[in-house]
């Protein structure tokens, strides 16, 4: 079942360089699972015609570290650094809508492991992974 577009408001766009630059829109409507979504382009395939991988994993890792964010910070402001990401490539990215979304699945206070899923519009699994995140103590952020 397709995702509802969230309102406007809970939308992130163009807030930092790489998000620009591939394109993708962040979705902080659910505050247990960060997400975020690429409409898929020339620019985004590879040589043979398909997602680049870099890009899902890209996807795959914001989505964790939006999820973490927003996990003590409901705007999704508060900084999680990713600490390692394993991803797996299970099919091969098409043209059109793509989302990433991250649930957490366990950690403590300054470390949470976050797995996440890349899913074309037509219900295909692209991509998944799993991360630790670090939270970015409250004393680094002055």
């Amino acid at each position: 079942m397709p995702l509802q577009q969230p309102d406007e408001s809970q939308l992130i766009r163009d807030e930092t360089g790489t998000q620009t630059l591939v394109g993708y829109v962040v979705d902080i409507s659910d505050p247990a699972h960060g997400r975020c979504f690429l409409d898929l382009g020339p620019q985004h395939f590879n040589r043979h015609g398909v997602l680049h991988g870099g890009i899902a994993a890209t996807l795959l890792d914001n989505a964790c570290g939006m999820t973490g964010s927003l996990s003590v910070d409901p705007t999704g402001q508060h900084p999680f650094l990713t600490i390692s990401l394993t991803t797996q490539f299970l099919a091969a990215g098409q043209p059109g809508r793509v989302t990433a979304t991250g649930t957490i699945k366990g950690g403590g206070r300054s470390l949470l492991y976050i797995d996440a899923e890349l899913v074309h519009e037509d219900g295909t699994v692209i991509a998944t992974s799993t991360g630790v995140f670090k939270r970015v103590p409250q004393e680094k952020l002055k």
